[in-house]
Formats: structure tokens, C-alpha cells, sequence
């Protein structure tokens, strides 16, 4: 008996070390990406349009040989849009699948809760799409690829002045969401500085369908634009009680918006058209990367990127062109290659600021019909930093 259990202990030990051998070897040949999306939930659209954008750039960087040599393979997870799950799932990637890099997540409120932990641990996180100021206040391990909400929401106030030429403003947003409140004081800051005048300032609470009071003081007042920012599922239900009060003035927003053409359908929303938003890339530039990335989403999906598409993807190759720089998958070396920074992508030529945020372009969209009727998003204009 004794003697089987010492072979037992024996076998044991040895299936221990060659598995310990064969997890070194696959290290020693890949690269590991952990990814937190919300996939499912309230930003189930956004999470899986920033996933696929992450999954086409591995994809090609595999097809080209790899980063130094090595394959990147990503280990991902749903947070539901739940910022306690997005911890959960950080944990288990960074402690069972021993990740030191991690794309994720999407929104700021499931982003922000794990930049102290990815600081602590020494983990390099890569924030594709979370654009509240304090993302990146933990540390010099936390980056992201998209521009932050005071300068988004200071892009729409420049614009309604400089662009539309309007004087007068109604803004309408959500003061239990970040997101909104930031955007709007940054605009309703950059449209008084442009010498331009908000008419009226209504709020709403989260959840709420019924907009019908608000947009009737906004008419009352007889605002020249309306600022909206707010995410798109709302922001299509506010244009069609704006509307159909007759508020027919443009409309103004940000990034969250991307969404109303897949929520409305593109043979529908009149009452989105002569609106424009601020957001990271328009999928109608010439210049080459913007291309190059459309035609090879469009081959592998078979439909259109949207922003957060270009973000994830944007993310993948800023981390691919830092390891490759820094010669290693190291977080410390891969931290300060990124620091160094400065090359085209997709949302725009980009260096990091002090802060590890991005200083690149906004483009402002307009919602259009295309010669075959369907709702679209066209170019208007680009405001620099």
C-alpha cells in the first residue's frame, strides 16, 4: 500500500512538472492579452463592437508574425456592465490566467474600479473607451486610447459657436450620470466663452422616457441647438419628443451616440437628422489607416465600424507598437514604451500626455441620408486639441 502510494505521489509529480513545462512553453510563445467587455447588458452594443475591433487587430498582428516573433492571444470576460463583475473579472484574469496586460473595460463606471488594482499589481491597463478625468488618476500603469469628456464636451460648445453659428442654447441632460454631467459643463463652459448664451438648463433622472415637460421649456425658450449628451438609447427617445414638439433646431452630442443608427435603423430617424456629434474617427475619412481598417472590418463582419471598433482595434496595435519598442512583454518596459508614443492610428495621430491620456483630434458627424435614403453618418468637421 505504501509502496502505491508512492507511485501515485511519483506520477503525480511528474504530470506537475510537465504541466509546469508545458504552461513555460506556451509563455515563452505567446503573448497574453486579458480583455474585460461588456458584452451583455446595458452596453452589450458597445462592448461587443470594442471586442471585435480587438479581435480583427490580433488577428492581423498574428497573420503578420506575431510581436516579436510571439502570437497574442486574448483571455477575455463579461462584466454585464456590472463595475463589481468587471472586478471579479480582473481578478481572475490577472490571478488564475496570470495576465500583465488588460484591454478593458468599456464604460468609466466598470473602467475606474480597476485602475487602482491594475496600479497595485503592476498591470498595464488599456482603457479603450472610459472617458471620465479620473481614469487614469491611479498611476503611471493606467492608459487609455480615447479622449476624455472635458474636451468632448468643450469640442460640441466650440462647434455650435465656431461651426453652426449659433447663439442661443438649451442644454438637456442626466445629473445622475457622469458621463452627461461632464460633457455638459464642459460645453455649456466653451459656449459662454465663445460669447454664446444658454437659454435653458433642464435635467432629467436615469430611466426616464417621459421628456415631454423639460422639452417644452426648451421650446418656450427658443434655443438656436440643444446639447444631448447622453448615451444613444436616450438620446433617440429625447429626438422624438424634440420633434415632435417642434423643437427643429440641431441637435448637439457626443460619442455615446454612436448606436442611434443601429437602435433606429437606417430607413428610419428623421428626427435625427441635422444633428451632429463629437466622436473619435469617422468611418467616411480617405486617410489610409481609417481605409485599410474599414475594408478589413467590413470583410470579417460584414458591416460598418463604429468608434468603439476603433478604439479596441486602436488599443491592440498602441500596446503592439510598445512591446515591440520595448523588446519585451514586461509591464514596467511596455509602461514607459507607451509613454514614448507618437505615430498614426486610426482615431488620429496620438502621444500621451503626463496623465496617460491621448492628445489627438475630435471629428464632429453629422447624421445624413445617403443617395440610396439610408441614415448615415458624414464628416462635418475636425476640432483640434
Amino acid at each position: 500500500m505504501k509502496k502505491m502510494v508512492r507511485v501515485g505521489i511519483g506520477v503525480l509529480a511528474t504530470f506537475f512538472v510537465a504541466g509546469l513545462v508545458g504552461c513555460t512553453q506556451q509563455d515563452e510563445n505567446t503573448i497574453r492579452f486579458g480583455g474585460v467587455f461588456s458584452l451583455t447588458g446595458s452596453y452589450a452594443f458597445y462592448g461587443a463592437e470594442c471586442k471585435n475591433g480587438v479581435d480583427l487587430a490580433i488577428q492581423e498582428i498574428n497573420a503578420a508574425g506575431g510581436i516579436n516573433g510571439k502570437q497574442v492571444v486574448l483571455i477575455s470576460e463579461d462584466d454585464e456592465g456590472n463595475p463589481d463583475k468587471a472586478v471579479n473579472a480582473f481578478k481572475k484574469l490577472t490571478t488564475r490566467d496570470r495576465v500583465k496586460i488588460v484591454i478593458g473595460s468599456l464604460v468609466s463606471g466598470c473602467t475606474q474600479p480597476l485602475t487602482t488594482l491594475a496600479q497595485a499589481g503592476g498591470i498595464v491597463q488599456m482603457a479603450p473607451a472610459a472617458t471620465a478625468p479620473a481614469i487614469t488618476d491611479a498611476g503611471n500603469y493606467i492608459f487609455r486610447a480615447c479622449f476624455i469628456d472635458p474636451f468632448q464636451g468643450t469640442v460640441g460648445g466650440r462647434f455650435a459657436r465656431e461651426t453652426l453659428g449659433v447663439q442661443r442654447a438649451a442644454v438637456l441632460y442626466d445629473p445622475g450620470n457622469d458621463y452627461s454631467v461632464g460633457l455638459q459643463e464642459n460645453f455649456v463652459a466653451a459656449f459662454t466663452a465663445g460669447g454664446g448664451e444658454i437659454v435653458a438648463f433642464e435635467s432629467y433622472a436615469t430611466g426616464d422616457i417621459d421628456f415631454n415637460a423639460q422639452i417644452t421649456k426648451i421650446k418656450g425658450a427658443a434655443p438656436d441647438v440643444v446639447y444631448v449628451p447622453d448615451y444613444y438609447d436616450v438620446v433617440a427617445l429625447i429626438a422624438r419628443q424634440l420633434r415632435a414638439q417642434g423643437v427643429l433646431v440641431p441637435m448637439v452630442g457626443a460619442d455615446g451616440w454612436d448606436g442611434l443608427i443601429g437602435l433606429i435603423g437606417e430607413n428610419g430617424g428623421d428626427e435625427v437628422l441635422n444633428s451632429f456629434y463629437s466622436n473619435h474617427y469617422a468611418v467616411d475619412s480617405t486617410e489610409p489607416e481609417v481605409a485599410q481598417f474599414v475594408r478589413a472590418f467590413r470583410e470579417k463582419y460584414n458591416k460598418a465600424p463604429n468608434s468603439f471598433a476603433a478604439l479596441g482595434y486602436d488599443s491592440v496595435y498602441l500596446l503592439r507598437d510598445a512591446i515591440d519598442r520595448a523588446g519585451t512583454a514586461e509591464p514596467a518596459a511596455v509602461r514607459d514604451a507607451l509613454e514614448a508614443t507618437d505615430g498614426r492610428y486610426v482615431t488620429g495621430n496620438l502621444t500621451f500626455d503626463a496623465h496617460h491620456n491621448p492628445i489627438k483630434s475630435a471629428v464632429m458627424l453629422e447624421l445624413v441620408r445617403n443617395a440610396d435614403g439610408q441614415l448615415v453618418t458624414s464628416y462635418k468637421t475636425t476640432v483640434n486639441p
